[in-house]
């Protein structure tokens, strides 16, 4: 697919003409960039990074992103410019094995506070379709995150349970407290309030999905498997951890069984990859088609303006095909 790259506004140089990263989050000035600001400055490198950034900072922070809104995180690219540029901002907040160009960007950087999420909580292995066959070793070498098998092996997507994601908002807040003492009392507010309504939503899931009809639900890339362990689910996804990879006949073959056996009812998919396997899939097994974010970014497209709208428009999308009795 295009990639399309994002810009970093020019720091070096004073007379630069500013350029747009991404999207400014509502908390930055729009001619402020990463380094260029009187706030503490943060790079996200994605939207779930972004948000965490700015409901802990708050008004003390200036928030950018890598990632645009409507691009499809997985395939970020980075330029040389954006990668030197990283060293002028005061912190990036990441989740490593996302994606590889950041990663990489990030260890090269001269960035003095590096946060990268997949500490902050406990990556696990899913069963990723294409690489399960890795899972023993992603345990075994889980602190390490270096090894090629195991960035295949470990699922990144832990936003996507309230748990872990409250986790992941408690170290940033404990970093943007050292980091930036002179705030910290703040900090730790803000952090104490996102928790708290992490906590609530994970009940609402909890509650919400815990009568239905069927257990099992089908999406179209494996990004869901931390919000079927905690709900008592099961994601059959029809591509892996990858969501531009193409599932074999076999596969499909597979989960058209599957949906007869477990009154499996629809076939999920997102806003920002293709949903034609989806569809089709559905359309050969007499299916029903809906959307379940896997909130990598925001888009006019999305059901809510943020991640809790987001996440609430998900349980009932889920509700709604799991048969809520």
């Amino acid at each position: 697919m295009n990639v399309r790259r994002p810009h970093i506004s020019g720091i070096a140089i004073a007379a630069a003409t500013a350029l747009g990263l991404g999207t400014l989050s509502a908390c930055s000035d729009d001619s402020s960039a990463a380094g260029n600001s009187d706030k503490f400055d943060v790079v996200a490198s994605f939207y779930p990074m972004q948000f965490l950034a700015e409901q802990i900072g708050g008004d003390h922070v200036n928030v950018t992103t890598l990632t645009e809104p409507g691009q499809e995180p997985h395939d970020l690219e980075l330029s040389t410019k954006q990668t030197a540029e990283l060293g002028e901002t005061d912190a990036v907040l990441y989740l490593k094995t996302l994606q590889p160009a950041v990663d990489e960007a990030v260890a090269q950087s001269g960035v003095k506070t590096k946060i990268d999420a997949a500490t902050l909580t406990k990556l696990e292995d899913h069963g990723d379709v294409e690489h399960s066959h890795e899972g023993e070793e992603g345990h075994a070498e889980e602190e390490q995150h270096s090894e090629e098998e195991e960035e295949h092996a470990l699922d990144p997507h832990v936003w996507l349970d309230p748990v872990k994601y409250a986790e992941i908002a408690e170290g940033v807040g404990t970093a943007f407290e050292k980091a930036d003492p002179d705030n910290a009392a703040d900090y730790r507010k803000n952090t104490e309030d996102l928790v708290k309504k992490l906590d609530a939503l994970n009940t609402d899931f909890a509650d919400g999905l815990k009568n239905t009809k069927t257990k099992v639900f089908f999406t179209n890339h494996a990004a869901f498997g931390y919000l079927a362990e905690r709900y008592g689910l099961t994601q059959e996804a029809i591509s892996g951890l990858d969501p531009e990879s193409e599932p074999s006949p076999a596969r499909i073959k597979e989960l058209q069984e599957e949906a007869k056996a477990d009154g499996v009812t629809t076939v999920f998919y997102e806003t920002l990859v293709s949903d034609k396997t989806a569809k089709t899939l559905a359309q050969d097994a007499g299916l029903k088609t809906d959307v379940l974010d896997p909130l990598e970014g925001i888009t006019d497209k999305s059901k809510g303006d943020d991640y809790f709208q987001v996440m609430e428009a998900n349980l009932q999308a889920l509700q709604k095909a799991l048969g809520t009795t």
